[in-house]
């Protein structure tokens, strides 16, 4: 994919929303180098459910593509002379430590812009760059909490329930590469680069903006989740997941009539769409009661057949037989960089009918460090030196 040819991103990011947004650019055809310490960054070392591949975490399998690896110790001045030389020549600097980490090194946005003005320098924090909350952890689980997400999720009877996927980290990621993609379009009429920030508490309203718009301008309920396996708060009948014989299935947003033909159940039959909402509850028990009697598979006809918008509940093994999936081309298989198979979930979008390739799979740490080096016109002599004394590293 060439969308992006000739555009050197460097990203600084660690955890999931930086590594996930320079990804993206990198499926676009930029070219990311991933700059990390000597013993890796956070994402490299730690994994979701503790899980590694070949030694890899799944954590970089999930945002490492595309991308190559330069290990430098940004403690030492040496290492810290090579990450200027890098970051001066970029068109894009991304980051996402805690506010003030990169002006402590010496690499800030104001410092870097300076001297080239023309440099796009993206920042993504938990809270943004100043206010009270500056300093806090941002991590998805707590922006969950923080921002209404998890009290509006599940059911009225239970507690407050976060997303199953780190959905707010996911999102906050495409706001980020979003913005940097707005920044240098803006510098090609321009010629001036940007300072763009992104944080997650932001992000995780973004997430909700239909809801939380409803919300601030008068929509009310009694619960703030939504009564009767009703699957919003602001929703009516029947939309929601019902438990059938053996299995689930959603109902989406149809009228109790149409699913009431559609299961044969005449009380629901009954119910005019006007009182979908009032009468909510109601519609969600006539439906749980009439699809726990049979089997998933046997719903179905009845309900393509009545215009019910519906899906069987899949579950992360049901996905790689799914024909649309297939189809797509959604997940993708190749060796991996320690040479064993991996699997991962491709670039979501298509290009003239075309999805990005893989071009490179996710690096061993520092895999590319000299040959960046002596792009930056480093000599071979002054690359060992750097790696004796510590300042950069590659696998051996």
């Amino acid at each position: 994919m060439d969308l992006l040819t000739g555009i050197r991103v460097v990203s600084l990011n660690h955890f999931l929303a930086g590594p996930a947004a320079a990804q993206i650019l990198a499926d676009l055809g930029a070219e990311v180098i991933a700059l990390e310490p000597p013993e890796g960054a956070f994402h490299r070392n730690w994994a979701v459910a503790g899980h590694f591949v070949g030694g890899q975490s799944v954590n970089l399998l999930a945002t490492g593509r595309n991308k190559r690896s330069l290990a430098v110790d940004l403690k030492q001045p040496e290492g810290r002379a090579v990450a200027e030389a890098l970051l001066l020549g970029a068109d894009v600097v991304m980051e996402n430590f805690r506010p003030g980490t990169m002006e402590r090194l010496g690499l800030g946005h104001e410092t870097l812009r300076a001297r080239n003005p023309r440099l796009i320098y993206a920042a993504a924090t938990g809270f943004g760059s100043d206010g009270p909350y500056r300093d806090r952890p941002g991590q998805d689980l707590l922006l969950q909490a923080m921002s209404g997400l998890a009290a509006r999720t599940g059911r009225a009877d239970g507690p407050p329930t976060p997303a199953g996927a780190v959905v707010v980290d996911q999102h906050a990621a495409v706001i980020y590469a979003m913005a940097i993609l707005a920044a240098l379009f803006a510098r090609e009429r321009s010629g001036r680069g940007r300072l763009v920030e992104v944080n997650l508490l932001q992000a995780a309203l973004d997430l909700q903006a239909e809801a939380l718009t409803a919300w601030l301008n008068g929509a009310r309920a009694e619960t703030p989740r939504a009564p009767g396996g009703i699957a919003a708060w602001f929703s009516a009948g029947p939309y929601g997941i019902y438990p059938t014989a053996d299995g689930h299935l959603a109902i989406s947003m149809s009228p109790p009539a149409a699913l009431g033909a559609a299961l044969d159940e005449p009380a629901l039959a009954a119910i005019p769409e006007r009182e979908a909402l009032a009468r909510r509850e109601e519609v969600a028990r006539l439906a749980t009661m009439r699809l726990a009697q049979r089997p998933t598979a046997s719903w179905l006809p009845g309900l393509v057949r009545e215009k019910v918008w519906h899906a069987p509940v899949q579950d992360y093994d049901d996905l790689p037989q799914d024909p649309q999936l297939q189809h797509l081309g959604a997940f993708i298989e190749a060796e991996g960089a320690t040479g064993h198979p991996v699997r991962l979930v491709a670039h979501p979008a298509r290009y003239d009918g075309e999805a990005p390739a893989l071009r490179l799979v996710p690096q061993k740490l520092g895999a590319q460090t000299r040959e960046i080096l002596a792009e930056l016109g480093y000599a071979p002599d002054a690359i060992a030196a750097l790696k004796a004394a510590g300042a950069v590293a590659w696998p051996e």
